[in-house]
């Protein structure tokens, strides 16, 4: 089992442009923070009208639809469930009539106590907002920036996302973040930040989010996330040296931290696994069998790469040790004598609850074993976690603070 994504928001108002379709672009680059379910809203001539349904962007749009959506602002979202199902009932944007109109809210995240709030102010938890109303489109980060949230432009049009990478995706300047707490107005061609929700604080970025959610291509608090993968892979080598033949990653996430690695210790790093891309998520069914046989469809070992040398593998994270385990069998089959197993994250040990489905405590491998018995179970020769004190170290350029309770169990806010 893999972590799995949290949400993607895009959103953009644009006088002359067509916004449809560049909030299709901007989703396509965000696809991997949620690939359930994804929609679009927009505003023509103060009529809201939108489209929203399981699956992938591609399978979702198509271009009659995009031209019926067409407009002069858009929010459009991908979605993971970390609550809720996965039906299109509660696919985003949520749309709504009230006394002044009508609206569509896309949010990124979980509200801790979303059912009994009116106004941002009142909201707790993580999350990120793009509301959009007839006359204006609005933007919120919370309070503690758990979830990101950037601003750019192209010519007269404003736009926001999830990801500096969906900026670039379209066309836009990246221009900056908002700070924690910050909701930004826009209204024609003005532009206004209101901040007396800005705590002034440090903030609390998800870590996670430098390991494996955001596109390597993307910047984040001004931290390249390729740079910090390189960096985990770099601390992992300097922490636990090793004598080895090849130095490979885990795709996707895997890769960056895998180079890092390689680059440190002197080892040649190789591509010893390739993905199967055009496996979609529904392609796993439940049962171990299903499970074990998925990894084999989505990875392949290259024989040539390992077979009789012994391989450092890199992986992002290790959560209940299932898939670590099968991907070692494929190592082993293809030849390699020896596989030493490294994680760019520490263990797991307490779950997530801002909206990232990291499981409870008797579904983390870490929290029900020890190091060497993890070791035995998934059959490497040796297995490391990247500590504490380095995960710190991996964004030095980096202007925030981070929330780390997946791995310590402590949590920024009460929960």
């Amino acid at each position: 089992m893999s972590i799995h994504e949290e949400c993607g928001l895009f959103g953009i108002s644009d006088p002359h442009g067509d916004c449809a379709r560049t909030t299709y672009y901007g989703l396509y680059a965000l696809q991997h923070r949620g690939q359930e379910a994804c929609g679009i809203a927009t505003i023509n001539q103060r009529v809201l009208s939108f489209h929203k349904d399981v699956g992938l962007v591609g399978d979702v749009f198509h271009p009659d639809v995009l031209d019926r959506l067409n407009g002069t602002m858009a929010v459009g979202h991908v979605r993971y469930a970390t609550t809720g199902g996965g039906q299109r009932e509660n696919a985003q944007p949520l749309t709504l009539k009230y006394v002044k109109g009508t609206l569509a809210v896309a949010h990124n995240g979980n509200l801790v106590n979303a059912g009994v709030c009116r106004a941002v102010k009142g909201l707790r938890g993580a999350f990120s907002l793009l509301v959009m109303s007839p006359q204006k489109l609005i933007a919120v980060r919370d309070p503690w920036g758990f979830r990101p949230l950037c601003m750019g432009r192209r010519g007269d049009a404003v736009i926001f996302a999830s990801e500096s990478c969906a900026l670039h995706a379209v066309g836009a300047q990246f221009e900056r973040e908002l700070d924690p707490g910050e909701i930004v107005v826009v209204e024609g061609t003005q532009v206004r930040s209101i901040r007396e929700n800005c705590q002034g604080s440090s903030s609390h970025m998800c870590i996670f989010e430098y390991i494996y959610f955001a596109r390597p291509d993307s910047v984040l608090c001004g931290q390249s996330v390729h740079l910090a993968r390189r960096n985990a892979g770099r601390l992992l080598a300097r922490e636990f040296p090793v004598e080895a033949d090849v130095v490979i990653g885990v795709p996707d996430s895997g890769l960056d931290a895998a180079m890092g690695f390689a680059e440190e210790s002197g080892i040649p790093y190789g591509v010893g696994l390739v993905k199967n891309r055009y496996i979609g998520r529904t392609f796993i069914t439940p049962g171990q069998e299903s499970r074990e046989q998925a990894v084999r469809i989505k990875l392949g070992a290259l024989a040539s790469c390992v077979a009789g040398k012994r391989v450092v593998m890199v992986d992002d994270s290790i959560v209940r040790g299932t898939t670590s385990k099968q991907i070692v069998s494929l190592l082993r089959e293809a030849g390699a004598t020896e596989v030493h197993m490294y994680s760019s994250a520490p263990p797991f040990i307490a779950p997530c609850y801002f909206g990232t489905d990291i499981p409870d405590r008797d579904a983390l491998i870490a929290c029900n074993y020890t190091q060497e018995e993890m070791r035995e179970m998934i059959g490497a020769d040796s297995l490391h976690f990247l500590s504490l004190e380095a995960l710190h170290q991996i964004a030095p350029q980096a202007d925030c603070g981070f929330c780390d309770g997946c791995f310590t169990g402590t949590y920024p806010i009460e929960v």
